[in-house]
């Protein structure tokens, strides 16, 4: 029996010890009468007088602990009993007044020394037969506490205690096989807090906010939106001051509306302060390149007076970053002026954005694409302008006498139908051989019609396909000038580049 109550009191004791660490402390005197409930009866006019002293903390919310000791004297005309009970309550206060006042009902459990200083006429112990001992009891009642200044309260409060003893005035029996007592007590109580409590509930002890200077009844002492423990834990942002960084927005905004650092002005570190990315320019103060263009936003909003938020502002299909290292105007979409976008020039013929002809044959990019050439071959840029179903004399092209050899001159213009050939796949051609009238009419049918033929191999050995080309001789019909002179004969001799589809 000894060993349990050992156990009881150490028990009280250590949770006497751990409710240092908890925020509202409460230090309280009572003093007031301890009336019997045993086999004589109850009688809550009789009784003896005692104090009690307390040490009250909040575990949470409405919910308090409390430790309890008591001396005084149960007595009535039969008996009288000192007792010395420790215990142990859990104090709930269901209605609160504001600071410390308002109703509370308690229950507990607890150890209580008892000595019987006088025994009743009948009592059935002897002087040495359990006249003191110890033994549990539960306490329950309520109480009363009513505000006087910041930290003092008037204490009123009062309940029963039953002891798991029959023994405790001295006489046994009756029909309760266990003796109580009731106890109205009156007195202050004071409150204080622990250097590691937090009553705040900001994540700081009174201690730190101490040092901090933070307002340890105010959870969020800057008003910023963010609690103090939170500011100084997780953040390092300054609890004393809503706008850590002096970027011009909250740092409860910056954290929970922005996602951006309260203690770094520039988050994404652009050059541009987060305040004017997300109030000035809308721009995302955790990207420094907002519209992925290749362009940090300083760059773009204040170095060159660009959109942030338009990776392309001249909506030539060329990023704005990538026209500054193309060296384009990212502001004109077509900076060479050939009437090729520069997204279209870079991106799907590889020509040069920045130069009209970029394979410098002396036709521009737009008209060698529109007509099908290559624009980064100078040898095909000049072709015969033929449109269907018109003809063309292929001047330069020349044989010597009587023959139907090509002569070396003929290439560059050869090679102009073959650049013509070649732009235009769907063309059809047909080559025609003419002839002056002298000589016999068969000998130039025959001449002409050889001419044609070598004019077509030609072409077709420089890939052209056979089926695109006829050749055809038509001797000296046709003459386009007087065969009576040289100059007419020699126009006469002629081979015609003629497009039938």
């Amino acid at each position: 029996m000894k060993n349990s109550y050992r156990i009881i009191t150490s028990f009280l004791v250590l949770l006497f010890f751990t409710a240092q660490g908890y925020s509202q402390l409460s230090l309280g005197a009572v003093f007031g009468r301890l009336s019997p409930d045993t086999e004589f009866g109850q009688n809550l006019d009789e009784g003896g007088v005692g104090m009690s002293g307390f040490v009250r903390y909040n575990l949470f919310g409405p919910l308090n602990g409390q430790l309890t000791g008591t001396f005084g004297q149960v007595k009535s005309d039969d008996f009288a009993t000192t007792v010395i009970p420790i215990d142990y309550r859990f104090l709930i206060r269901p209605i609160s007044f504001g600071g410390n006042g308002g109703l509370f009902v308690y229950g507990g459990v607890g150890a209580l020394f008892y000595n019987i200083d006088e025994l009743p006429v009948n009592a059935n112990l002897s002087q040495s037969d359990d006249l003191f001992a110890w033994n549990a009891y539960v306490p329950v009642g309520g109480g009363l506490q009513i505000q006087m200044s910041e930290r003092t309260a008037l204490e009123f409060n009062g309940g029963y205690n039953h002891i798991f003893s029959d023994k405790f005035n001295g006489l046994t029996g009756g029909q309760d096989n266990n003796d109580g007592f009731w106890t109205m007590f009156a007195g202050i109580s004071i409150s204080g807090e622990s250097g590691n409590a937090d009553p705040d509930m900001d994540g700081l002890t009174n201690n730190v906010e101490k040092q901090l200077g933070t307002n340890k009844k105010l959870a969020d002492t800057d008003g910023d939106g963010l609690d103090d423990g939170t500011e100084f834990n997780r953040y390092t942002s300054d609890p004393l001051k809503a706008d850590t960084d002096n970027d011009g927005i909250r740092d409860g905004e910056e954290v929970n509306t922005h996602s951006t650092s309260p203690t770094r002005a520039d988050t994404d570190g652009d050059a541009l302060n987060d305040y004017d990315e997300i109030i000035t320019y809308k721009t995302d103060p955790n990207n420094k390149d907002t519209d992925g263009d290749g362009l940090t936003d300083y760059d773009e909003i204040i170095t060159r007076k660009t959109d942030a938020m338009n990776p392309d502002i001249d909506n030539d299909g060329l990023s704005d970053g990538d026209e500054v290292r193309a060296g384009t105007d990212m502001n004109n979409p077509d900076t060479d002026g050939d009437g090729l976008l520069d997204g279209d020039e870079v991106n799907k013929y590889k020509t040069n954005p920045l130069k009209r002809d970029t394979d410098g044959g002396s036709v521009d990019d737009y008209t060698e694409v529109n007509r099908g050439t290559n624009p980064l071959v100078a040898d095909d840029d000049m072709v015969l302008e033929v449109a269907a179903g018109g003809k063309m004399v292929l001047e330069g092209v020349t044989f010597a006498s009587g023959k139907a050899d090509i002569s070396p001159e003929s290439a560059q213009i050869l090679q102009k139908a073959l650049n013509t050939m070649k732009a235009f796949p769907d063309m059809e051609v047909e080559i025609r051989g003419y002839t002056d009238n002298v000589g016999s009419r068969n000998l130039n049918m025959n001449l002409s019609q050889r001419r044609a033929d070598s004019v077509r191999d030609w072409l077709i050995r420089g890939g052209i396909d056979p089926t695109r080309i006829i050749s055809k001789g038509f001797g000296p019909d046709n003459p386009i000038a007087p065969n009576n002179t040289r100059e007419g004969r020699s126009q006469n001799r002629r081979i015609e580049f003629v497009r039938i589809k």
